[in-house]
This record gives C-alpha cells, structure tokens and sequence, in this order.
C-alpha cells in the first residue's frame, strides 16, 4: 500500500489568517512556524511513501520550502483541506492506495495516530473514509465546554454506531451529559482529531459533490461525506499520556505552547 501524507495550509483563514505561518515556541525557546511544526508531526510517522505540503500561497511555499519540504501549489478555489488534497494527489500521478490528510493546525498530532488510522483503513474494505477519535477525559470536556461558553470553537466532537461508523460530527459539544467530570475521568465525549485517512476514489469525487446544508451549517468538509452517503470509520485511538489540541484560534497560541514544554519535561 503506497501512502501519501498531505499538508494543506491557506493562509487566508477565516477565523485566523495567517495562522500557517504563526510562530510557536517549545520549552527551550526554539521558534517554528506551525506549518513546520505539523511537517515535523508528519515526518515522524512510520511507514509513509512521501510527505508534502499543499498550498496556494507563495509565502507560505517560502516558508516551508526553507525547512526542507516539498510543495505543491494548488489553486485558490480549493474549498477546504480535501479539496486541496484531491488537486494534489492528482498533481502527483494519483496513484497513491491512501492519502492522509494532515492538516497544518495539529500540530501535536502523534505518529501513532496516523499509524493506527492507515492500518485500520487499509483492514476497513467497506469505508471510504477514516478518521482517528479521541475520549475526552476531564479536562478536555470541560475546555471544549468553556470554549463554547466563551462563543470560541474549541474542537469538533463525534458520535458513532456499534461499528464505529461516524453518525455525526459537531462544533458542538455531543452527546450532551450534565454530569461534572474530575480532570482525569473518562467522559462519553469522543474529540474528533481533524485527521483523515481516504480511498483514492472517494477523494477525487470529493471536489465535484455539492455542498450539502450540514456542511455549510457546521463548517466541517467530513459532512460532505456523510451527506452523500459515504461510510466514515471513526478510529479509536489512545492519547498515552500525549495532550492533543488544534490551531483554531489565537487564544491556542498559549495552550499549544504550554503542551509542547510539558512534552519536553515529561
């Protein structure tokens, strides 16, 4: 199985422009940019075929060529971080059996994320689509919850059946509980890892299938499948002790900051 790993980055963000190219420091004072911070994560996953970064932006092509990556330019009409996955498969031959797409706001993103997602895409012949989970503990539910309370998109939460196929996807936080949860309790809330993991054929339809209402309400491209009747495999994956949290917004900067020195103490 030949795996390609892709990095879409825009620097025309709606919620935080620019934000590719944001300066994230870790415990010793070492200064990079989130694109190369997320090709690091990338580049530390095991038994991938190639790595690039696909953008439409000259700046941030600048920035990631200086640390060593490959680019790919793709078009300004790219919708979301599929699309720009689906033009750049295609840019590179498409003969790729899965493509990931990593996006470049995850920078905390571990290898064995990406690891346990292409296994179990690679043993799913029935889904098109694969995706990793993550069971909030204390913590994370009760950040994602001030998130919410403070009008802040903090993650994006997942429901699934029986066989862990996804049933919903939210910016809200589901199922709802009302219960209170100490920092290290297991809670039902599963934190969708904005990873995907795609059959080739399901990704180069992806960019002609139309827009549907769940996705334009929520914002999130993986509704597209859904809406379209496309299986989503949500895989479980385990945190080991590793703090995971996406780019969304500024107020991130600090918390990223704060994990990447608790990852070099701990």
């Amino acid at each position: 199985m030949k795996t390609l790993i892709v990095i879409p980055a825009r620097y025309a963000s709606v919620r935080y422009p620019g934000k590719p190219l944001v300066a994230l420091r870790d415990a010793d004072g070492t200064s990079k940019t989130l694109i190369e911070r997320s090709w690091d994560a990338a580049m530390a996953v095991r038994g991938i075929d190639r790595v690039v970064v696909a953008t439409d932006d000259a700046r941030i092509r600048d920035n990631a060529r200086g640390f060593g990556a490959e680019v790919v330019m793709t078009s300004d009409t790219c919708r979301n971080g599929t699309e720009r996955c689906a033009e750049a498969h295609t840019l590179l031959g498409g003969d790729y059996d899965i493509v990931v797409n990593l996006q470049g706001d995850a920078p905390l993103t571990p290898a064995w994320f990406v690891e346990d997602l292409v296994s179990a895409l690679s043993a799913a012949t029935h889904a098109d689509v694969a995706t990793p989970v993550l069971r909030c503990d204390g913590r994370a539910l009760n950040g994602f919850l001030e998130d919410r309370r403070n009008g802040r998109v903090g993650g994006t939460t997942a429901v699934f059946d029986h066989a862990c196929r996804a049933l919903y996807f939210s910016k809200e936080v589901i199922p709802y509980t009302d219960r209170s949860y100490d920092a290290d309790d297991d809670t039902p809330v599963f934190h969708h890892v904005g990873v995907y993991a795609y059959r080739p054929a399901a990704l180069s339809a992806y960019p002609t299938q139309p827009v549907g209402p769940l996705e334009k309400l929520e914002g999130l491209e993986q509704l597209r499948f859904m809406e379209r009747g496309q299986n989503i495999l949500c895989v479980e994956v385990e945190a080991r002790g590793r703090v995971f949290w996406e780019l969304n917004n500024p107020e991130d900067v600090a918390r990223i900051e704060a994990f990447l020195a608790e990852m070099a103490t701990g």
